[in-house]
């Protein structure tokens, strides 16, 4: 897996040391038209488990001080679930909080943060892995979704001043014809490319100081560049296997950000 490797130092040092290709700092929260559209428009959801699983947020934020917070949708919800046993593994250590919820968008988690989940605690490192459910609506553009993960970043900078951010690029995943042939793998596919689109944009927020972007998305593809059901079963929520490879392709970078 010669490509991975290659693949994953390039990430660490683009994060690490230049902070993808600048060495300023930015004003994140520059240009942001909140309330323009969908994805900068703080929303709640009216489902009973989100608005509970809110509540038990608010519950753990007044009883922990977390080292390390992951924030993001199902895919970090499944921290929980499939991803249990890796968690335990490297990230009980520090205590680490899941900010994840199950269909999030960009808007719901701009609610969440304005609203009491990271009132209180001061971690060393957010991990933020945001905007699949974005892109599978045709109403969000790959600027609109950047646009919702730019105000996303901006929020925990000016509630989180001390907090390294680790902005994670959006994973691959298949469409939805090929979600529902069960027996299918995914090959590059046009939510993928948006994902991708997105991910292009949302790179340039990196300052290489308090922000820091990483892609590693190629630890979850074969050899041929296809993503597969033994890594992500309906071609969008990682496996135990898949959490393996996030963490291991990811920690290098925490690591250093930790120190």
């Amino acid at each position: 897996m010669k490509q991975t490797k290659w693949f994953l130092s390039v990430g660490i040092l683009c994060a690490i040391l230049s902070g993808c290709g600048t060495s300023q700092t930015k004003d994140v929260c520059s240009q942001i038209a909140w309330g323009s559209h969908a994805a900068v428009t703080p929303q709640p959801r009216g489902d009973d488990w989100w608005k509970q699983r809110h509540q038990q947020i608010l519950e753990q934020v007044h009883q922990k001080q977390p080292t390390v917070i992951f924030i993001g949708d199902s895919i970090t919800h499944g921290w929980e679930n499939k991803g249990k046993a890796v968690w335990e593994k490297y990230y009980s250590q520090y205590d680490a909080l899941n900010l994840g919820f199950s269909g999030d968008r960009t808007e719901h988690v701009l609610w969440r943060l304005e609203n009491g989940e990271i009132d209180g605690i001061s971690p060393k490192v957010a991990v933020l892995m945001i905007g699949t459910n974005n892109a599978s609506r045709e109403q969000y553009t790959p600027e609109q979704i950047a646009d919702g993960i730019q105000a996303i970043v901006c929020t925990l900078r000016t509630r989180l001043p001390q907090t390294k951010i680790l902005i994670l690029a959006i994973f691959p995943r298949g469409s939805d014809e090929q979600r529902r042939n069960k027996t299918q793998d995914a090959a590059y596919n046009p939510l993928w490319a948006k994902n991708d689109q997105v991910n292009r944009i949302i790179a340039e927020l990196a300052d290489g100081r308090m922000i820091y972007y990483l892609n590693i998305n190629q630890a979850f593809l074969n050899e041929q560049g296809v993503l597969t059901r033994r890594i992500m079963p309906d071609l969008l929520h990682p496996e135990e296997e898949g959490y393996r490879l996030w963490a291991e392709a990811m920690n290098p970078v925490l690591e250093q950000l930790l120190k």
